[in-house]
C-alpha cells in the first residue's frame, strides 16, 4: 500500500470520527436534565452516568469540540498534501489550482457529513446517541479536560473584553435557534418564544435599564410622622416608600406600609409622635452596572422585593423591584386600573383631560398658554409639574400656569405613575401663582 492511500485512509477514519464526536456533542448539548432524570427512574443502562455528564454539560461539550476540531483539521491536512502533490506531480496542474480543488473537496465533506449529517442526527437521536457516548465523554474529559480548560484561558486571555469561564461552545444561540424552530412548527406559541428569549436576555440588562428613575421615585424625609408616612401612602399608592436623610441622595431606609399600619393600630397616638426612622427597614442597595439576573438571585437571597440603584458617584439612581425584573421575562404586568385613555379629552370648552406623557409644546397649543419645553428644560406635562413643584407630582398635586390650573389625577398601573392631567380654566381672581404638592407635608 502507498503511502499515499494510507494517508487517504487516515484522513477518512479521521473525518469519521469527527462526526461521531460532532454527534456526541450534540447530543449531549440538546438532552434535557429532566429528560435524563426520567430514563434514570425508567432504569436505562447509562442514564446515571450521563446524568453526571449533563451537570457539568460544558466540560464535556468542550473536550468533544476540541478534538473533533483535531480530527478534522488532522484530516484536512493530510487529503491537502496528498491532493496537491499529486495533481501537480502526476498531472502538473499550477499548485493554486491543485489547492483551490482540494480545499473545495474538504468544504464540502466538512459542511456535508460534519455540519449537516452528524448535527442532524446528533438531534435525532439525542437521547440514544447521548446515553451510548456518556461513558467515552467522561473518560475523555478526564484525560484532556485540563488541557481544554486551558486553551479556553487562553482564548479569553486573547480575546477583547471578557471571555466566557466555561468557554462559548454550548452555546445560548443554538438554543434560541431551537426555541424559534419551535415556534415555528406550532409547538409554542410566539408569545412563549418571546418569554424564552427574554429569559436569555437577563443576563445582557442591567439594573439601569429596568429601574424606576429618580425623577419619578416617590420618598419620604426621615423626620416626618407615621400618620404624615400613612397619608403618602395611600395617596401614592405605594406600599414600600424610601426614606431619605439629608438629599434624595441619602436613602437610609424603606418604610413599609404595613407596618406603619400595624404601628398606628397597636398603638393610635404614635402616628403623631413616632417618625418614619422608627420604623424603616434597611435599604438594599445595587449599583446601577449589575446585570438583571444576578439582582434578582441577590434580592431572592435576601428576600427583599426593592432595591436602591445607586450610580458610579454614588448617588441614587432610581430603584428597582422584582415586579420590574418580571416585566422583563413577561412584558408589562396591567392591573384593574390599566386603561387605554386617549391622549386628549376635551370636557367642555374650560377643562381638559390630557396624558401625562403629552409634549409641553403640544400641550400649550392645545390651550393656549406660554410654555415651552426648551425654556422649562422639561419635555411632557408630568415633567413640567415636578419642576414647578420641586419634587415627583402624585394624585392631587397642582399647579397653576396663565389662567389654568393643572391637577395631577390618579395614579395607573403597579408604579402607580400619573396617567392624566385634568386642565381647568380659572379666574384670574383665583390664581394662586404657585405650585401646591399633595403629600407628607398635608398633616390631615
Amino acid at each position: 500500500m502507498s503511502t499515499d492511500l494510507s494517508l487517504v485512509i487516515i484522513a477518512i477514519v479521521l473525518v469519521v470520527a469527527a462526526a461521531l464526536l460532532v454527534m456526541a456533542e450534540t447530543a449531549i448539548g440538546r438532552v434535557s436534565r429532566g429528560r435524563v432524570e426520567e430514563l434514570q427512574r425508567e432504569g436505562v443502562r447509562g442514564s446515571a452516568r450521563l446524568l453526571d455528564v449533563v451537570a457539568d454539560r460544558p466540560r464535556y461539550v468542550n473536550v468533544l469540540l476540541f478534538l473533533s476540531t483535531i480530527a478534522s483539521v488532522t484530516a484536512i491536512a493530510l487529503v491537502s498534501y496528498v491532493g496537491i502533490a499529486g495533481l501537480q506531480e502526476d498531472r502538473g496542474w499550477p499548485v493554486w489550482l491543485a489547492l483551490l480543488v482540494v480545499v473545495a473537496i474538504m468544504v464540502v465533506v466538512n459542511y456535508v457529513v460534519l455540519g449537516v449529517a452528524a448535527r442532524t442526527l446528533g438531534r435525532q437521536h439525542a437521547d440514544r446517541i447521548a446515553l451510548r457516548s456518556a461513558g467515552v465523554a467522561s473518560l475523555l474529559a478526564g484525560i484532556l479536560g485540563p488541557f481544554a480548560t486551558f486553551l479556553i484561558i487562553l482564548g479569553n486571555a486573547l480575546t477583547p473584553g471578557r471571555g466566557y469561564r466555561e468557554g462559548p461552545f454550548a452555546t445560548q444561540a443554538e438554543l434560541r435557534e431551537l426555541v424559534d424552530i419551535a415556534e415555528a412548527e406550532d409547538l409554542i406559541e410566539d408569545d412563549e418564544r418571546q418569554m424564552i428569549h427574554s429569559v436569555f436576555e437577563l443576563g445582557d440588562t442591567f439594573a439601569r435599564e429596568v429601574m424606576v428613575p429618580r425623577t419619578e421615585m416617590i420618598f419620604i424625609e426621615r423626620h416626618k410622622t407615621l400618620r404624615q408616612a400613612l397619608s403618602l401612602g395611600l395617596r401614592s399608592g405605594f406600599s414600600r416608600i424610601p426614606v431619605i436623610g439629608e438629599n434624595s441622595d441619602d436613602v437610609i431606609g424603606i418604610v413599609y406600609l404595613k407596618d406603619v399600619v400595624r404601628r398606628v393600630f397597636d398603638r393610635r397616638d404614635a402616628e403623631q409622635t413616632e417618625t418614619v426612622e422608627s420604623l424603616m427597614r434597611p435599604a438594599f442597595m445595587v449599583p446601577d452596572s449589575k446585570q438583571v439576573d444576578e439582582l434578582l438571585k441577590d434580592m431572592q437571597a435576601a428576600r427583599t422585593h426593592m432595591a436602591i440603584v445607586v450610580d458610579e458617584y454614588g448617588g441614587t439612581a432610581g430603584i428597582v423591584t422584582i415586579e420590574d425584573v418580571l416585566e422583563e421575562i413577561v412584558g408589562e404586568i396591567d392591573d384593574e386600573y390599566d386603561t387605554a385613555a386617549p391622549e386628549v379629552a376635551r370636557l367642555d370648552d374650560d377643562s381638559v383631560r390630557v396624558s401625562a406623557r403629552m409634549h409641553v409644546d403640544d400641550f400649550a397649543d392645545l390651550i393656549d398658554v406660554d410654555v415651552e419645553s426648551e425654556d422649562e428644560g422639561v419635555d411632557t406635562i408630568l415633567g413640567l409639574m415636578g419642576k414647578r413643584l420641586g419634587r415627583v407630582p402624585i394624585p392631587g398635586a397642582t399647579i397653576d400656569i396663565d389662567g389654568w390650573r393643572l391637577t395631577a389625577e390618579q395614579g395607573m398601573g403597579r408604579r402607580n405613575r400619573i396617567g392624566s392631567v385634568l386642565a381647568v380654566r380659572i379666574e384670574p381672581d383665583d390664581e394662586a401663582g404657585s405650585a401646591r404638592w399633595i403629600g407628607v407635608d398635608d398633616d390631615d
